[in-house]
């Protein structure tokens, strides 16, 4: 047994509010306490001298696209880009430094851009040559491609233009692309994307991947990696009975059959599936699973005690997927045996009243991005532009998620926002409408120990005694604690418990920095804190 001790710090823990010191033993926590009761931590083998440095449960990100997010990291990331003519400008650059067999980019969004368009076939060729160009829009809904690419299409596919390509086009424009990856250049961007994820106290991802022939070789590439990020794959496929379930695991290695299972599209792509007409575009979006098939899936999976998950962003398509639970419990006599395997629901973003009464009573979870909100609420934001203001306003209710007693799982949708977990927590306090945000408390407990009850651990994502030493290290400035009327207003996951520290999210506050991160006691990344002697 070998016991390291970490001493003189701020320990986010329920076990003792004023701890400053941490024991790992064999990648348990052994001890948890103040400097003065030092002794009980037993024997020790090494010390690490803190400083002052907070410590803290690690992070979850509970909905991740590896590869993708990783070929924005070593490819041509154009989230950046305010125009049309900037966006055209950074692709002729890359195009000109990267020999591989594929152009690959993303993040370019047009609603901000003065051209409020995006890179036509014709500019994208004029820039790049004869060469595969797939270039992703921001939500990873729709994709602006070149002709070299656009070659390989079933012109009679939905989405097909000689523009953007959106729904099923969308899917093999991006299978083709993904085709001409080698192994090399898919395991070089998930390690990149992996490594960052554990530069910012991230222990786990979860990886939302798609059914089709690239999107199980990702999964399959990614759960054999061993990288330093631990991987929990939720496959995207639909099934009707609990053999062809179990079969699915067992064939594919994923955990759960869910993710990115999508019952539609996205706002900004206009293929969110609405009740009414968008307020920028005629047509109300894309439903891509009827309620039937909903059902049979929520079904099948519970019978054969696996996981299952949609992704829901429009009303129609949240409707749809709490229409399919009330369906699915009927059939199943009653609602525990979904509550048992929680069911997942990615986005959930247009959730109302009676959707949001339906996953509480059905023991769902809701799997949510803030940053969405922070990128795209608030007046005149891309929400606004689509939906209209009475529409776009109760957009990511995390408040009445959280208040109806539904787990929320914080996420990012990398590459579609920043793995960036502390702007995700900041961006749940800051919502952009008044009284759909949550508490400092509420929001960092979703992405932790939220992320672990949507993997079906409970019991993880907290740090006391017994508990895995998965934590995080941190710079950070001031330290708070929320105070008793906050947490008497806000929603707190359990308000019986103490209320340890946590860094100062205003918006005007800088956020922490990650100076080490330890999953089961393992360091799998430091800056060298652990290289003092």
């Amino acid at each position: 047994m070998t016991t390291t001790l970490l001493r003189g710090g701020r320990i986010h823990t329920p076990v003792e509010p004023h701890a400053t010191c941490l024991a790992i033993t064999d990648g348990v926590v052994s001890w948890v306490g103040p400097d003065h009761g030092i002794e009980q931590a037993g024997h020790v083998d090494r010390t690490i001298d803190l400083a002052g440095l907070f410590v803290a449960p690690a992070f979850v990100d509970a909905h991740v696209h590896a590869t993708d997010a990783g070929l924005a990291l070593v490819g041509l990331d154009l989230r950046a880009a305010q125009s049309l003519a900037q966006c055209l400008d950074q692709l002729t650059a890359f195009a000109r430094t990267t020999a591989a067999a594929v152009v690959w980019g993303h993040g370019w969004d047009d609603t901000g851009w003065p051209e409020q368009r995006p890179p036509s076939r014709a500019e994208i060729d004029a820039a790049v040559g004869e060469r595969p160009v797939y270039l992703s829009r921001i939500d990873v809904h729709s994709a602006a491609i070149s002709s070299a690419l656009a070659a390989g299409l079933d012109q009679t596919l939905s989405g097909y233009s000689g523009g953007v390509v959106t729904q099923d086009s969308h899917h093999q424009a991006r299978q083709l692309a993904r085709g001409l990856l080698s192994s090399t250049d898919r395991t070089a961007a998930q390690r990149a994307f992996l490594q960052l994820q554990a530069a910012h106290g991230v222990i786990e991802v979860h990886e939302c991947a798609f059914g089709d022939r690239a999107g199980l070789a990702d999964l399959h590439s990614l759960l054999t990696l061993h990288g330093p990020v631990t991987v929990r794959g939720y496959l995207g496929v639909a099934v009707i009975d609990p053999v062809e379930a179990a079969d699915l695991l067992r064939t594919s290695g994923a955990h759960a059959l869910g993710g990115d299972l999508s019952v539609d599209g996205a706002v900004g792509s206009h293929t969110a599936s609405l009740s009414a007409p968008y307020a920028d575009q005629a047509g109300r979006g894309v439903r891509y699973l009827s309620t039937e098939q909903i059902t049979a899936h929520l079904v099948a999976c519970a019978r054969a005690g696996i996981q299952p998950g949609f992704h829901a962003i429009g009303d129609d398509a949240v409707g749809a997927v709490a229409e399919g639970l009330r369906l699915a419990a009927e059939q199943l006599g009653g609602t525990l045996p979904l509550a048992t395997v929680a069911p997942r629901i990615e986005h959930a973003e247009m959730s109302g009243a009676s959707e949001i009464e339906t996953l509480a009573r059905c023991g769902a979870i809701a799997s949510v991005q803030p940053l969405f909100d922070a990128l795209w609420g608030g007046s005149a934001g891309l929400y606004e532009r689509r939906l209209g203001a009475a529409r776009s306003r109760p957009m990511n209710p995390f408040a009445a998620l959280a208040s109806a007693g539904i787990t929320l799982a914080f996420g990012s949708d990398a590459p579609v926002t920043a793995a960036d977990p502390w702007a995700a927590v900041q961006a749940a306090v800051h919502h952009r409408t008044p009284g759909s945000g949550i508490s400092p408390r509420a929001a960092f407990t979703a992405h932790t120990r939220g992320a672990h009850r949507a993997a079906l651990r409970p019991e993880r994502g907290v740090l006391t005694i017994g508990a895995p030493a998965d934590l995080a290290i941190w710079q950070v400035g001031e330290l708070v604690r929320p105070e008793a009327a906050e947490l008497a207003q806000r929603w707190s996951t359990d308000p019986r418990s103490r209320v340890p520290l946590l860094p100062d999210l205003s918006l005007t506050a800088q956020l922490p920095s990650c100076v080490a991160t330890l999953a089961a006691g393992r360091i799998i990344y430091d800056t060298g804190l652990f290289a003092q002697d």
